[in-house]
Parts: structure tokens; C-alpha cells; sequence
């Protein structure tokens, strides 16, 4: 099971065959370069390092220059890992993988990202709550909380909670995302539905186990 990394561009729509309008994002993935591949032996498991966008070597750590040194490649912005069923020997250090390469039209895939960050909200934005009544002598409470919690018993707030707090700026999975085009020319993809992030933000795209 293995996927490649890209970038989200944004959204837009296409018109399938019978003329049916869908909603899709546009993704640029690849090409992703092999930088490691993990065996049993080695490292206990298997798994494939995906390099992705190449950058200057002063821009990595020392570390992490000494990584790809090792592998023959040039230094990639970001690096993911990859876990694999079992060792294979399609897949070589310095190998090239293209979206041509992992995917194809009608596949489902999983994608993750980094949603948008919408800073510190209350209750009501954060989890829909309605508020407080508006009338009855009501006056600053409107879109508070109310009562967290009971005074004698248990004497606490209960863990988990939904309160005020930060919103959004996390890492999101939309799973079963299905491909509706494929430019290979152009490394971009469209899959129909929205994925987490902004525009230009780094998304991982996985082959789907509900493919199966």
C-alpha cells in the first residue's frame, strides 16, 4: 500500500461523460524519488522513503545531509515513510515514482492534510452549540457554554469535554476520495470531493483500502 506526496492547488469542477457536474481538487503530486527502503532485516519492518520537491543542501540539517549523501540523492524538502506488506524489489533507492506509477483513473485513494487554522473560537462556531435563551431576563450569556459540569458529583470537570478552544490546524484524513482524471504530463490529479488544507499546502495520497 503505498502513495506519493504533492501539493493542493485548489478546486475547481469537470463534466463527466452523461454531463454531470463535479466538485474536484486538483492535486500536484509527484514525481517522488526513493531515498530509503526499509527491510526486516535491516530496520524490522518494510517500508519505502519517499523524497519530495528538492531543495538546496543548505537548507537540511547536517543530519539529514548525511541521509542523503548516503543515498546518492539530492536533498527533498519533505520526506515521508511508507509501510509496505512485504519486501519488493520493484522498488530501488534512487527510483523515480510519477502518478502514472501509483495511481490510475477510478481508484479510490485516502488524502491527507493540514486543515485550515481558524484560531481560538467558542462553542458555538467550534461544536454548533445553539447558546443561551435570548429573553427571560437574559443579558451577557448568549453564546456561552452553560454548565460544564455538576457541583457534588463527580465534583469535576469530565475529560473530553467540548469547550473553547483552538479550531482547525490539524492533521485530517479524507478517506475514499475517488479519481476522476488524470493529467500525467502535468503530475496532476483530480480527485472528486474537497481535502483538507489551503492552497499550496503539502497533502499525502495513499491508495484506499476500500478499494478492496
Amino acid at each position: 500500500m503505498i502513495g506519493l506526496l504533492g501539493k493542493k492547488l485548489g478546486m475547481t469542477s469537470v463534466f463527466s461523460d452523461d454531463g454531470e457536474r463535479i466538485p474536484v481538487t486538483v492535486l500536484s503530486v509527484g514525481p517522488c524519488k526513493i531515498v530509503q527502503v526499509k527491510t526486516p532485516q535491516t530496520d524490522g519492518y518494510c517500508a519505502v522513503q519517499l523524497g519530495y520537491e528538492p531543495t538546496k543542501p543548505h537548507r537540511v540539517s547536517r543530519p539529514m545531509q548525511g541521509h542523503f549523501q548516503k543515498a546518492g540523492v539530492e536533498p527533498f524538502k519533505r520526506l515521508k515513510e511508507f509501510k509496505l506488506e512485504k519486501t519488493s524489489e520493484e522498488f530501488q533507492v534512487g527510483q523515480s515514482l510519477s502518478v502514472n506509477d501509483v495511481f490510475k483513473e477510478g481508484d479510490l485513494v485516502d488524502c491527507t492534510g493540514v486543515s485550515k487554522g481558524k484560531g481560538f473560537q467558542g462553542v458555538v462556531k467550534r461544536h454548533g452549540f445553539r447558546g443561551g435563551p435570548k429573553s427571560h431576563g437574559q443579558s451577557n450569556k448568549f453564546r456561552s457554554a452553560g454548565s460544564i459540569g455538576a457541583s457534588s458529583s463527580p465534583s469535576r470537570v469530565i475529560k473530553g469535554l467540548k469547550m473553547s478552544g483552538q479550531m482547525g490546524n490539524r492533521t485530517v484524513t479524507i478517506r475514499g476520495l475517488r479519481i476522476v482524471k488524470i493529467l500525467p504530463e502535468d503530475n496532476l490529479i483530480l480527485v472528486k470531493g474537497s481535502v483538507a488544507g489551503s492552497k499550496g499546502s503539502y497533502v499525502i495520497v495513499r491508495k484506499s483500502k476500500k478499494n478492496k
